[in-house]
């Protein structure tokens, strides 16, 4: 899973994301049933069916998950549910009890036939995008529109506690003019009479094949094209018909075919799909922005006011990291993560891999391929390392990982893609130094995979110990020290092996971000947002003469408060120099209006360059690092 930077910082600053078990089947061994029909959506409620076969004891129990593989907080996906009833082979109800949020007890279970229900969208009743876990995270929500269907199915089909590892099958029905995709594999396609629906058979080896296989259905603007001999599939629903498929075709196609030379030898999948939602970001739609990883597939949601241009690189930034989790732990993972419990999951130590090596390999394969400057990455890694200060810097990194839907823990889940990423590129050097450029932080994932790979999961409390005998006693000291450890790294002592250093140097920024973070900050008794000191490091708002502590009351027309704060100020993240903008502002009970056409802004701020008189030693260590 990746966060929009933006967006889930921003969140962060205003407001400071299983053990192993066995199956006794209890029920036949054909599998389970399942329908959903988008045909009879009424109410923005779609109709489910679950038909589980004869059980041989008394009382079931039925949930939807709690919390979903990837997404590291709480989602209730059992609270968008109505209507549900138990029908016997009478066509009668059985009794039923809700016990929680997403669980319910069926008695009398030997006479039941089937299970009905409504599902409502989580997209409709988003306020926050999922963050703080009052929502799930918008990529792993679903939407029911008369349009669009996001079908992440983890929020329309649910488990008996007894036969996660029963096969499914689902029958998905829709308007035969929708277009549809999904990587599950299809059995077969049945049009009604009238030629007005189709419906389509899917079937899944097992529960976790349902939650891992997202659908999209509807209108879609679609492309498919070869990169190598993987097929993507790209699906787009953009609301306003902003963007396309084909506009984006050839961002995608350059990035996979990057990530596939990067991977080198590491099995990939022959197919992958890509489901792009964009947000018009108005009442009723996603404002959680980033991607949610599956191993065949990524569900996207970006905002549609993004230019072609800002569309591109967020695209690279969270495509290239959930494709990249074909490694970890899509590939290399835990006893927690392969025996996942959808209800009271246990979390693995080592966040630092599964979301931080991910991110830097999304983040360095682009300088590796030659799709980006050296410079450009290492600004990357200067903002990285400045946002990760901002957070608790001393925390153990496995015991964050490990308790992380709990304070203090949840809220330094940032990190992992801050932090995270930056013990990846410290591995990654020490293992390019130790074997003369030979070995690095890919080949040791790629060994890893090897030895452990989609089917068999490593014993958590063992990693750290198993990647030292792999590698070498640095590499093991710097996790025992860095990760296991509280000690914050001191990212000179990796920097002066490769032949860089920190400069004082101008460089352009955002509209919302100097070069340290935000430059927002939030009065929750007010319910209002104000430029905080770092406003003064932003060179564009020094211009227009604003002032910390200045309010904001309105942006472009919109009253900005805390409650919209995600939603607004990340559609000024999408703001670029030509923009005419009007924003009225408070100042000790004065207003102030900025009406301009927006420039360029700058900040100044330590980035990182490489040294003008670096030895032979650290400019082939570099070359190595950055090249090899």
């Amino acid at each position: 899973m990746k966060h929009l930077f933006s967006v889930l910082a921003l969140s962060t600053l205003l407001f400071a994301c299983g053990t192993k078990t066995t199956t006794n089947d209890l029920a036949t061994a054909n599998p389970i049933v399942t329908s959903i029909n988008l045909s009879a959506v009424k109410d923005d409620k779609a109709p489910v069916v679950i038909n589980p076969g004869r059980f041989t004891q008394e009382t079931v129990t039925f949930r939807l998950p709690r919390v979903v593989q990837g997404t590291y907080s709480v989602s209730d996906f059992g609270k968008y549910i109505a209507d549900f009833k138990a029908i016997d082979y009478d066509g009668n109800e059985l009794t039923t009890t809700k016990t929680d949020e997403n669980t319910w007890t069926i008695a009398n279970a030997t006479q039941l036939d089937q299970l009905v229900y409504s599902v409502n969208d989580t997209f409709d009743q988003e306020t926050t995008g999922g963050i703080g876990g009052e929502q799930p995270f918008s990529p792993a929500g679903t939407n029911i529109e008369p349009d669009n269907y996001v079908l992440n199915l983890h929020g329309f089909i649910g488990y008996f506690d007894s036969l996660k590892n029963a096969q499914y099958t689902l029958d998905v029905t829709a308007p035969s003019a929708f277009l549809h995709s999904s990587a599950i594999q299809e059995t077969n396609t049945k049009t009604s009479a009238d030629g007005a629906q189709t419906t389509i058979s899917y079937f899944a080896p097992r529960y976790f094949d349902i939650t891992d296989n997202p659908m999209m259905y509807g209108k879609l603007d679609m492309e498919e094209f070869m990169v190598g001999d993987v097929k993507i599939v790209l699906s787009v629903y953009s609301p306003n018909q902003v963007h396309t498929a084909a506009s984006m075709k050839e961002t995608v196609y350059k990035m996979m075919e990057g990530q596939k030379a990067y991977l080198g030898d590491i099995n990939t999948t022959p197919r992958y799909d890509i489901f792009l939602y964009l947000s018009d970001q108005g009442e009723g739609s996603p404002k959680g922005f980033g991607a949610l990883e599956h191993h065949t597939s990524t569900v996207v949601v970006l905002p549609e006011a993004s230019s072609k241009e800002q569309l591109a690189a967020s695209m690279v930034d969270v495509v290239a990291h959930e494709f990249f989790h074909i490694v970890t732990p899509l590939s290399v993972h835990s006893e927690d993560v392969h025996y996942f419990d959808y209800n009271q999951p246990t979390f693995s130590k080592h966040l630092w891999m599964y979301e931080g090596v991910t991110e830097y390999f999304a983040q360095h394969f682009q300088v590796h391929q030659g799709q980006i400057e050296p410079k450009t990455f290492y600004q990357t890694i200067t903002e990285k390392i400045q946002s990760s200060r901002q957070m608790d810097d001393s925390m153990s990194f496995t015991t964050m990982s490990e308790n992380v839907l709990d304070d203090p823990y949840a809220k330094n889940y940032y990190n992992v893609y801050q932090k995270g990423a930056l013990i990846g590129m410290c591995i990654d050097i020490l293992m390019r130094e130790e074997s003369d450029g030979n070995r690095s932080m890919m080949s040791l994932m790629k060994e890893l995979s090897n030895k452990y790979g989609v089917d068999k999961p490593f014993e958590d409390d063992k990693l750290i110990a198993e990647i030292t005998a792999m590698t070498y006693p640095s590499v093991g000291a710097f996790l025992k020290t860095h990760v296991e450890g509280t000690t914050p790294i001191d990212y000179n002592e990796f920097f002066q092996k490769v032949g860089l250093e920190f400069a004082e140097a101008k460089i352009e920024t955002n509209y919302i971000q100097n070069g340290n973070g935000f430059i927002f900050d939030g009065d929750r008794e007010k319910g209002t947002i104000f430029f905080s000191e770092g406003v003064n490091d932003n060179s564009f708002w020094v211009e227009q003469g604003v002032k910390p502590g200045d309010v904001v009351k309105t942006v472009n027309g919109t009253a900005l408060t805390l409650a919209n704060a995600q939603a607004s100020i990340g559609a000024m993240y999408q703001w670029k120099a030509g923009d005419d903008i009007n924003v009225v502002l408070d100042r000790d009970g004065t207003e102030v209006v900025i009406k301009t056409k927006l420039t360029p802004s700058f900040t100044t701020s330590k980035t990182l360059v490489e040294i003008e008189n670096a030895t032979k030693a650290q400019e082939a260590l570099r070359n190595a690092w950055l090249k090899g």
